[in-house]
């Protein structure tokens, strides 16, 4: 993930849960257990996305 941090765009994560479908409490635990990359603010987490989109890719399976 080595981008400008200029070009890097952060998702709540509610702006997570909504793109993968999920509930917030979900979100929530990938971030606690390490499988979704985060940088806390105070006492909120921001989310790369480009880690949303490198989690999403990497679950679904290639089909074809």
């Amino acid at each position: 993930m080595p981008q400008d941090l200029s070009e890097m765009r952060f998702l709540t994560v509610a702006e997570v849960a909504g793109m993968m479908r999920v509930s917030n409490m979900t979100v929530y635990r990938l971030v606690h257990s390490g499988e979704l990359p985060a940088v806390r603010f105070g006492r909120s987490f921001r989310i790369p996305e480009s880690a949303v989109a490198a989690a999403i890719n990497m679950s679904v399976p290639n089909v074809g």
